[in-house]
């Protein structure tokens, strides 16, 4: 539906995102100023211990510094309650007291009939539950009793049973005064091509409700009883409650158990999943019969950061989890992935639990897999790479996967663990004593370890301290003259903070300088303490900056910045090439690796002088020294001033 101008503002004065955000989260009370409605807590969007989401009452709006969820009261409702845009509209409005206004007709008549359908599907599980308790339900009930549910399990799951009959249900429902096309409509039952009167969908099977994350009956799966029936599992045709593709079992009672902590697990069927709930592992889902989809996999990554694949240990378990990494790698985000555990050979969850308990499954859960690694399994396992040929195939198979990775950050991380796994593939690490093989192909003796005073100096904190360093100095600058930060924005984001402390400056600086700078160094020290800016402007290579002990030539400052950002840009760029270059070198390094090599060498050689510097014209004097071209000439100048002076005297 469409809201009136002006609705979402007044919305939005009325409400004090502290409130709303203060029924999720705990608010650490020695970091909020509940006076300035400056409050942080603990994120609710992923699990950690330090107070890292930070909520500005002022504003109205929320960041997490953790995980970079931002928004205001109407994203982080419709996050945390996993309800769609006007939904979280309608909660709020509640709220805040607000009517919400008149609703399009057509759209009214569109919530009402689906009102109808969800009255129609609760009547069914109603049937289908008392036909459980019949006679007729015997079969259902034995053989749902050998696969370990009691009575309370099916009064919790809600478990019927529809009668072999053509016309059980369609009579009773025709008998509710129910009318005919709202059945249809619901997938209840399915018109006759005989000219008769519509038949039941479900028939001889044991029922289950499938509800959606609000608690509304929208289908219902059913398993065979009659091994000869075609479909062993039979779910609800899609009609307008039910989308198969948009929709988990057992959604809502999973989402809640995942926010009290407990891990997410997508199990392949409705009784994989409820003998994981019964046996405690309640954030426990299922696709519904069908290969997750998108839509699927971003209702999971709602729920949680890096749900867990359970999947049985046979041939179509394993093509599954293929198809889901297919599917994750050009969706994958900061935080979001999968892992995959996947169940001894020929067992699914259900005959694990039942077989050696609770503790088996968590066994296989702690020990499930990344992504990369299934992905890497996939593509080497059972293979042998004997040849040049065989090797670049792997890696142009592997190669084109890794390219579906859309996050660059994430693509790169990817590359250098498929580059690790390579290695130790194609190159197994060896050992003598006294002396380690190091990656790089060079036979080195086993090294004394560092001093503690070695091991905590500034040069050995990072693995290339020069873009440490830079990075330093770009903080310092962007800090000290917050106003050039807005035409830098995306190169900041860009930049690839290995030091958890510059990684923090950084994103204080993302979220307040554009929008507030005269007041960046009050929200640093708010949120990261006064120490943090101490620290970096106390660092001797950072003192010496103009742009630093100067502050306020904006000019100069944006000159300095774009300087230091190209030259960290070009030194990892290099250092990449150098390392590949280095890692494909073979006992007998051919000269064009060699040249490669040198080549990459004087870029990176290039990129360390100045840029201001590189735009001057240099000649060369007799004894090998670059003389600056200008300043030849500017000398010259002057000394044939003098000369001529000489000479009229």
């Amino acid at each position: 539906m469409s809201l009136p101008p002006g609705f979402l503002d007044e919305l939005r004065t009325r409400l004090s995102l502290s409130q709303v955000v203060g029924r999720k989260v705990m608010w650490d009370q020695r970091k909020s100023n509940q006076g300035k409605g400056d409050m942080w807590a603990p994120c609710p969007f992923h699990h950690e211990k330090t107070a890292s989401f930070h909520v500005d009452d002022q504003k109205g709006f929320y960041y997490c510094f953790g995980c970079h969820a931002k928004g205001d009261a109407i994203s982080f409702v419709k996050e945390t309650e996993n309800v769609s845009f006007i939904e979280a509209v309608e909660i709020l409005a509640r709220e805040a007291g607000m009517p919400m206004p008149a609703r399009d007709p057509k759209a009214q008549e569109k919530q009402d009939r689906r009102s109808q359908l969800a009255d129609v599907m609760e009547q069914a599980v109603q049937f289908f539950r008392l036909q459980l308790k019949t006679g007729a339900g015997g079969a259902a009930r034995d053989y749902l009793t050998r696969r370990g549910l009691g009575a309370q399990a099916l009064e919790r799951w809600e478990i019927g049973f529809a009668p072999d009959g053509w016309q059980a249900l369609w009579d009773h429902l025709r008998g509710k005064s129910i009318e005919e096309d709202l059945i249809l409509a619901a997938g209840l039952a399915k018109p006759s091509n005989k000219g008769k009167k519509p038949y039941d969908t479900f028939r001889n099977r044991i029922m289950f409700p499938i509800r959606d994350p609000r608690g509304r009956c929208i289908a219902f799966g059913g398993r065979a009883m009659d091994p000869s029936d075609n479909a062993k599992y039979l779910n609800s045709p899609e009609t307008e409650l039910f989308d198969k593709g948009r929709s988990l079992y057992n959604h809502g009672p999973a989402r809640q158990s995942a926010g009290k902590g407990q891990p997410l697990i997508v199990a392949e069927g409705y009784m994989d999943v409820i003998a994981l709930a019964e046996a405690g592992f309640g954030a426990s889902v299922a696709p519904l019969g069908t290969a997750i989809t998108e839509h699927q996999l971003q209702l999971l990554w709602r729920i949680s950061d890096e749900p867990i694949i359970a999947l049985d240990g046979d041939t179509a378990g394993l093509r599954a989890a293929m198809r889901a990494v297919d599917l994750a790698l050009p969706l994958l985000e900061a935080g979001k992935s999968l892992r995959f555990a996947l169940m001894p050979e020929g067992k699914d969850p259900d005959d694990l639990l039942r077989a050696e308990g609770a503790g088996a499954v968590q066994a296989v859960l702690d020990g499930a897999i990344p992504m990369v690694k299934l992905l890497w399994q996939r593509e080497t396992e059972g293979k042998v790479f004997d040849s040049p040929e065989r090797k670049a195939a792997l890696d142009k198979v592997l190669r084109d996967k890794i390219k579906l990775i859309r996050d660059p950050s994430i693509r790169s991380h990817y590359g250098q663990e498929i580059k690790d796994l390579r290695w130790q593939l194609f190159r197994p690490q060896r050992q003598t004593q006294g002396q380690q093989w190091q990656p790089r192909g060079k036979w080195q003796p086993q090294k004394q370890p560092a001093t503690p005073g070695a091991r905590t100096s500034f040069l050995a904190s990072s693995e290339n301290a020069e873009i440490q360093l830079r990075e330093a100095a770009i903080l310092a600058i962007s800090i000290l003259n917050p106003q050039v930060v807005v035409q830098f924005e995306n190169q900041l984001e860009d930049m690839e903070c290995r030091d958890p402390d510059h990684a923090a400056l950084r994103n204080a600086i993302l979220c307040h300088a554009v929008d507030d700078p005269d007041n960046l160094k009050d929200h640093i020290a708010a949120s990261l303490g006064p120490e943090a800016l101490e620290n970096l402007l106390a660092l001797r290579h950072v003192a010496v900056i103009p742009c630093v002990y100067k502050p306020g030539d904006v000019e100069k400052a944006e000159m300095t910045l774009a300087e230091e950002l190209a030259k960290i840009k070009a030194l990892r760029g290099l250092d990449a090439e150098i390392a590949e270059a280095e890692e494909e070198l073979s006992d007998l390094a051919d000269e064009a690796l060699t040249y490669r090599l040198a080549q990459a060498a004087e870029e990176r050689n290039r990129a360390s002088r100045s840029q201001n510097e590189d735009r001057a014209v240099f000649d060369v004097a007799d004894n090998g020294a670059r003389i600056n071209r200008d300043e030849k000439d500017a000398f010259e100048a002057i000394m044939s001033g003098i000369n001529f002076e000489r000479k009229r005297r």
